[in-house]
């Protein structure tokens, strides 16, 4: 379970998307607040996925090879084969030139709230639910579980949380190099886009396998 936390983790924090929308909202009039809003609310929705499965499992794993447990596989199973045909075929698709998104003219009137609902659209639905797949395995009895999960949703934090904390201690400096980082994500988003989703689609196929069939 750890190693695919990791993974999907990983791939769920270097996502270009929203790590691009990110930037620009803190670029944005009051963007430090507006990042906040929309870190808080990426968080949540992870914790309360989570959560959810928790609430359905009570915290114990099921039987290997239960109905539960084969089921919680074939879905992640059919997550990474699916991630594994959506990065073939961008692959094969001319490059996509950049346009900006529809909302971004109006991301500086944008409030609170509406940063936050973006963090919910943006997220990597796909990988989340591989997540939340994984983490039916999940043995809260365990302390280590705790870490385990604790350390899961802030892997696929991690990137907000470092944008957001250095626009916060070096506001002159950040916002230059952020807007460069931006200018990077969008010029090499589809191959962003195309490596994570089969490197993650790959390795979740393997894994589902090879705990289906042992």
């Amino acid at each position: 379970m750890v190693v695919d936390l990791i993974v999907i983790g990983t791939a769920i924090t270097l996502g270009p998307l929203h790590n691009s929308a990110f930037v620009l909202l803190l670029s944005s009039r009051r963007g430090v607040h507006k990042g906040l809003a929309f870190l808080l609310s990426w968080l949540a929705n992870l914790v309360a996925v989570v959560a959810c499965v928790l609430l359905l499992t009570g915290g114990t794993p099921p039987v290997h090879h239960s109905s539960p447990s084969s089921a919680a596989l074939a879905a992640k199973l059919a997550i990474g084969v699916g991630l594994v045909v959506f990065g073939g075929y961008r692959s094969r698709q001319p490059p996509r030139p950049y346009r900006p998104p529809s909302w971004a003219g109006r991301v500086d009137n944008a409030s609170l709230g509406t940063a936050a609902g973006l963090a919910w659209l943006l997220q990597p639905w796909a990988l989340v639910g591989a997540g939340a797949a994984t983490v039916v395995d999940a043995d809260l009895s365990s302390v280590y579980t705790w870490l385990d999960l604790t350390g899961y949703c802030l892997l696929a934090t991690l990137s907000l949380l470092v944008m957001e904390l250095y626009t916060v201690w070096a506001p002159e400096t950040s916002r230059a190099r952020l807007d460069a980082l931006r200018t990077w994500l969008e010029q090499h988003q589809d191959q962003l886009i195309i490596t994570l989703s089969l490197l993650a689609g790959l390795w979740l196929t393997a894994s589902s396998i090879y705990h289906l069939v042992t």
